[in-house]
């Protein structure tokens, strides 16, 4: 002696949690494919300042070369503070 009427509720229910379920994994896969192309995107930046950076040293190197002053080392900087 089942309830037609609850019969249909349960199918029901079980097609919106069906619904529920795909659209969850739907905005879940849309997360993930944003995320990850912001990640893309922070390690495409990161690796072009390092690449600034080094060119930045390189061009300090060849001014401090022209100007004929030498690097000077830590051991010999802290002496010369003391």
């Amino acid at each position: 002696m089942t309830d037609p009427g609850a019969d249909q509720d349960s199918a029901q229910a079980g097609q919106s949690s069906a619904e529920l379920t795909k659209f969850v994994q739907n905005l879940l896969n849309q997360m993930q494919t944003r995320f990850q192309t912001m990640s893309d995107s922070i390690i495409g930046r990161i690796d072009e300042m390092g690449g600034r950076i080094d060119e930045l040293e390189k061009s300090i190197g060849e001014l401090i070369q022209q100007a004929g002053v030498e690097e000077e080392k830590p051991s010999t900087t802290n002496q010369q503070l003391k």
